[in-house]
């Protein structure tokens, strides 16, 4: 039916000091690059002829790995395409339309490389054939409480068609509890209105003449330069989703969506979860652990957690709530909690790590994540707590609401720091 296409378009910046080490997409989440989800989700599609991935990355031997890999496993051409400037969310499609409509697609799904769900991309084609036609666009939409929806952007539809009547990109009053989750149905018409945005840019750029702008003709944002014109024209529509979706914007919300793919995995992928076995570990809820890494029997591992490939756990250690990446080494009766521990980091016998979860409110079902500011009042925000790549924790020391910068080694207790 089509290629996909997640931009991969952000640096990362929020992401830091993680997205140091690998391009934010090929981040784990519950054990899998956070890309991998999308992949999946695409792969399952009847019919999908190609994945492209779009992004301002260079390419590198992790990237270039991890195609490879996806490729084999799922048995689809998936292909990077490399943006020559960050070209915003509608302008990296159009500067590659020829390459997505190769092959005759009738359609294509874009996909936003951080957000975690359920990816119900099936239904959006039931629901386009069902409510639109073969020239109709469908935007993925979910439920957000009326102070967090002024976060995103906000669509009216109408209640029996549910076309898309308005749309406004993070509005400054209430407008909708209906929010965009940076999922799209797309026919190749859309190429026609992106191209028109492109024009009157161009347009704008020759009028002022003081603006060296070839490129910024080219920067177009799909949500307010074409959602907010198609609105009300009878080609936008919503489908809206019960399913679980969360946007993975800094280092914190990954633990979150870790925790949404652990509980689908239930269902998707049982393989992938731990079980209590003789001689193993203590697993409390969700947790995933890589086939590599070793674990003693006395540790306790869970609700959430997510151990990476050749990670060692000592005895008596306890992990809840955490990420702990490749090479990492846990020694004996130590504490992790609420906390990403970086590759090819050690944490000393008998300390304790822990952050504050920056999780939604649980007693309201459309609660979403704050869009966690880092200082607050001059003073850093409780959040999880980050240690980046091959970071030393002394024993018995305590570490609490802090970010480490890769390359540290510590040399006594913090509190609600970053550690430069």
């Amino acid at each position: 039916r089509a290629p996909l296409t997640p931009p991969l378009v952000s640096p990362g910046t929020r992401f830091r000091p993680l997205s140091f080490e690998v391009p934010k997409p090929l981040f784990p989440v519950a054990g899998v690059p956070m890309v991998q989800h999308h992949i999946e989700a695409c792969a399952k599609v009847p019919g999908m002829k190609e994945i492209l991935l779009m992004g301002f990355y260079q390419p590198h031997e992790a990237l270039s790995r991890f195609l490879v890999s996806a490729q084999q496993e799922f048995k689809i051409p998936i292909r990077y395409l490399q943006e020559y400037a960050a070209l915003g969310t509608g302008g990296g499609i159009y500067h590659f339309r020829d390459q997505i409509l190769s092959g005759g697609a009738e359609a294509f799904f874009v996909l936003n490389a951080d957000v975690c769900s359920e990816f119900p991309l099936q239904e959006m084609l039931e629901f386009r054939q069902q409510y639109g036609d073969a020239h109709s666009f469908v935007i993925l939409g979910t439920t957000a409480n009326r102070t967090q929806a002024l976060n995103y952007g906000c669509i009216v539809a109408n209640a029996d068609t549910q076309e898309v009547q308005h749309y406004v990109e993070k509005p400054s009053t209430f407008v909708s509890e209906i929010i965009n989750c940076g999922i799209y149905l797309f026919s190749p018409a859309i190429f026609q209105h992106i191209g028109e945005v492109f024009q009157r840019n161009q347009q704008e750029l020759v009028l002022e003449e003081s603006s060296n702008g070839w490129q910024r003709a080219e920067v177009i944002r799909l949500e307010q330069d074409v959602f907010t014109a198609l609105a009300g024209s009878g080609k936008l529509y919503v489908y809206k989703t019960d399913g679980f979706w969360s946007q993975i914007k800094s280092a914190g919300s990954a633990i979150y969506a870790s925790r949404l793919y652990l509980n689908q995995y239930s269902k998707s992928h049982p393989e992938r979860l731990a079980q209590n076995k003789p001689g193993g570990p203590v697993i409390r809820g969700n947790v995933y652990i890589h086939p590599t890494a070793s674990i003693d029997s006395t540790a306790v591992l869970g609700p959430n957690v997510s151990i990476g490939e050749g990670v060692t756990v000592g005895a008596g250690v306890r992990v809840r709530e955490s990420i702990v990446l490749h090479g990492a080494s846990l020694h004996d009766h130590t504490c992790v909690l609420n906390t990403i521990v970086g590759w090819d980091s050690t944490i000393g016998r008998w300390a304790r790590v822990e952050g504050t979860p920056s999780d939604p409110n649980p007693n309201d079902p459309y609660a979403k994540i704050d869009s966690e500011t880092l200082f607050r009042d001059g003073r850093l925000t409780p959040s999880i707590t980050i240690l980046g790549c091959s970071v030393t924790i002394p024993a018995e020391v305590v570490i609490l609401n802090s970010i480490v910068l890769p390359h540290k080694e510590l040399s006594r207790s913090y509190k609600n720091q970053i550690i430069l």
